[in-house]
């Protein structure tokens, strides 16, 4: 049961005064799209990862470098067991997971043929602007490619092989059930320890995502805006009312805001969005924070898969401008947990 506070309470104006003070310039943009999360946020990491350039242009190729560090679960999880201790007998994962098993390939180069006309559009006019030695000041439009060539290029020496369990559906995991948003990096580590998991790292996601045959999107290479939750018009938000989801639920004018800018949509409805090992929504719906071994507190905290908005929404990109206490109004998690049973189970 939940008790109401309203704007004269202490702890509403603290929490929303951490908000107005602490969220500029801290826009969740998938590296540089339009279509930013604006939330409650804690002090910003503005730093830009080299996994998530965008392609200057069509026909760029984009390359992905490995991230830092081997796959770490998080401290003091125990064993990768089910809520209740267990793994089924003779099974690789809890219930509610999949296994994720294969050669990963840390460094990758896609090439994209053809981007949203929107953005082709605006690079012409920035093209023809530094031509004319004029100064371009348009807002950038979002980067998303809508077809890759085919096939993507593995650039390292070699893959490394893993295996995994990884949460079927975005938390709280149950299929048909909207995904939880409003959600900081710290309270999402704490939600899958509590349930003798962890999070995923951002190698993890990048290979659950996009297979061994390295797709850009977790079902191909050509943008399908009916197969995922992704490309829906940006609302923009008003960052002094939005507050960490609990302490929203307690608000009025928090949960009308929050309502007007939610355009989620239940785990796994839709069939299509679905990834090589049988994971949903790893593209769009909410963004996903994942763990970046080799960083230290506050900057462990990675976003993943882009969201329902005008972002790119793809397998290996990651915005890596928040830190650990961020709560964007689109901002979601899954777990994953390491994998029992023998290393030649198949992958589902």
């Amino acid at each position: 049961m939940h008790r109401l506070i309203g704007p004269r309470s202490r702890r509403y104006r603290a929490a929303a005064a951490g908000a107005a003070a602490l969220v500029a310039g801290a826009a969740c943009r998938d590296e540089g799209d339009a279509g930013a999360a604006h939330a409650f946020t804690g002090p910003s990491h503005a730093v830009t990862a080299s996994v998530g350039a965008p392609a200057a242009a069509v026909g760029a190729s984009v390359r992905y470098a490995p991230s830092a560090g081997p796959s770490a679960p998080a401290a003091a999880l125990g064993s990768s067991a089910a809520p209740d201790g267990s793994i089924a007998p003779g099974g690789a994962c809890p219930g509610g997971m999949v296994l994720v098993a294969g050669a990963y390939c840390p460094e990758v180069e896609q090439k994209c043929v053809a981007h949203t006309k929107d953005y082709e559009q605006q690079e012409r006019r920035r093209a023809q602007a530094k031509a004319e030695g004029r100064t371009f000041d348009e807002r950038p439009a979002p980067e998303r490619c809508v077809r890759f060539a085919e096939p993507s290029r593995c650039l390292s020496r070699e893959r490394r092989p893993v295996r995994f369990c990884m949460d079927r559906y975005e938390w709280p995991n149950r299929q048909g059930e909207l995904p939880a948003l409003l959600r900081t990096w710290t309270e999402a580590h704490r939600a899958c320890a509590d349930v003798h998991k962890r999070l995923c790292t951002a190698d993890e996601f990048n290979f659950a995502c996009e297979g061994e045959d390295l797709r850009p999107y977790s079902y191909g290479y050509a943008r399908d805006d009916t197969r995922c939750n992704v490309d829906k018009p940006y609302v923009q938000p008003n960052q002094s009312i939005l507050v960490p989801y609990d302490l929203c639920q307690e608000h009025a004018r928090c949960r009308t805001h929050l309502a007007e800018l939610d355009q989620r949509e239940p785990a796994g409805s839709r069939p299509g969005c679905v990834s090589p090992f049988g994971v949903f929504d790893l593209n769009g719906n909410v963004n996903e924070w994942v763990e970046r071994p080799g960083e230290t507190a506050p900057r462990r905290s990675g976003l993943k898969g882009g969201w329902w908005g005008p972002a790119r929404s793809r397998c290996r990109p990651m915005v890596t401008a928040h830190d650990e206490n961020y709560a964007g109004y689109e901002v979601g998690f899954r777990c994953c947990a390491d994998a029992g049973g023998r290393s030649d189970e198949g992958t589902r």
